[in-house]
């Protein structure tokens, strides 16, 4: 039996249809290989032990997690509607304005430990900060931040800095990492030029 040679015509259309098969096989492989290698995504901020943990909000006692504020500069307050230093809620209201676009937040913690200067509700307190002094930083239900029944970071707080509350208007700075940076009396302004400067190291 003679079989015939294929064509020169013919030769040339399985040489095309070769190359044309390698060719896709290629970009199928790559298409593949970019899929494969995407970028992974960035970490989340963790969270400092500091902070995890969570408070009822003033306003409405809707749970609040600390992490939220997970790498900003915090300030720690306790307050109190009938004191001396009430008015320190002005400064501390003007200090949110002016640095939270830098990275603080001053947190309120309303407490009826010293003098009996906050016997109201939360709605009170709530209703006493909005309408005397515009307060507009969070703040939280009223607790207790000193002695055996104080709250888990005011534990913590006094611990870190060995120092607890000796009066309202106590301050607790802490760094964007959770660390307890320092400690300030109740007669340090929210203005002055010790919070003031130390808060921009932090910030």
């Amino acid at each position: 039996m003679i079989f015939n040679a294929p064509s020169k015509f013919a030769r040339r259309m399985t040489t095309i249809a070769w190359l044309a098969s390698s060719a896709l096989g290629s970009v199928g492989y790559a298409a593949t290989n970019t899929e494969t290698v995407a970028k992974p995504e960035a970490p989340a901020t963790s969270c400092p032990a500091l902070l995890s943990r969570s408070f009822n909000r003033l306003q409405d006692e809707a749970p609040q997690n600390l992490c939220q504020y997970a790498g900003k500069a915090v300030l720690v307050v306790n307050t109190a509607s009938f004191c001396g230093f009430t008015n320190q809620y002005e400064g501390l209201e003007a200090l949110y304005r002016d640095y939270k676009g830098k990275g603080l937040v001053v947190l309120g913690f309303p407490s009826n430990d010293f003098g009996k200067q906050e016997p109201g509700s939360d709605k009170e307190i709530a209703d006493f900060c909005t309408n005397t002094y515009a307060v507009k930083f969070p703040m939280f239900s009223k607790t207790t931040v000193i002695g055996s029944g104080r709250n888990a970071l005011y534990t913590d707080l006094a611990k870190a800095t060995g120092q607890a509350p000796q009066w309202n208007f106590h301050k607790y700075l802490i760094d964007r990492s959770g660390k307890v940076v320092q400690s300030f009396d109740s007669d340090v302004k929210p203005q002055s030029k010790q919070l003031v400067s130390a808060i921009e190291k932090v910030l």
